[in-house]
């Protein structure tokens, strides 16, 4: 495993790259529920009933979380790129030691190395 800092110029590649998919998706979804409040409007459907299955609302539900996670995304992409304007870009939040390239590669976003995220991931599971 990897474990030395990104150059600038390929961590901020990472992260073009990871704003530009995470716009994409954000558009593509905020689409999906402009079309599907459009078909609810001519719609007199009884939701609730609905004999196909899900209901209007529900699929409204999933979308809304989706677009809201894409933007916590893009949230975490506006983080990441402001470590990385501060020079502190790749180094674990909790212990100070450089995330692995391969970790980086994997999630540009990411703020703690494999340990800390293990170690946290640990914590949470312990705790009622």
């Amino acid at each position: 495993m990897r474990s030395h800092a990104h150059p600038p110029t390929h961590a901020a590649g990472l992260l073009r790259a990871a704003r530009a998919t995470t716009l994409r998706r954000i558009a593509g979804l905020t689409g999906h529920f402009d079309e599907l409040i459009a078909a609810s409007l001519g719609s007199n459907a009884d939701d609730e009933h609905d004999p196909e299955g899900a209901t209007i609302a529900f699929e409204r539900s999933q979308l809304d979380s989706l677009v809201r996670q894409a933007r916590e995304q893009l949230a975490e992409i506006d983080a990441a790129e402001d470590r990385l304007a501060q020079g502190r870009y790749g180094l674990c939040e909790t212990c100070g030691r450089p995330i692995a390239l391969d970790r980086l590669e994997a999630r540009p976003t990411a703020r703690t190395c494999i340990a800390c995220a293990s170690d946290g991931a640990r914590r949470s599971r312990r705790s009622p």
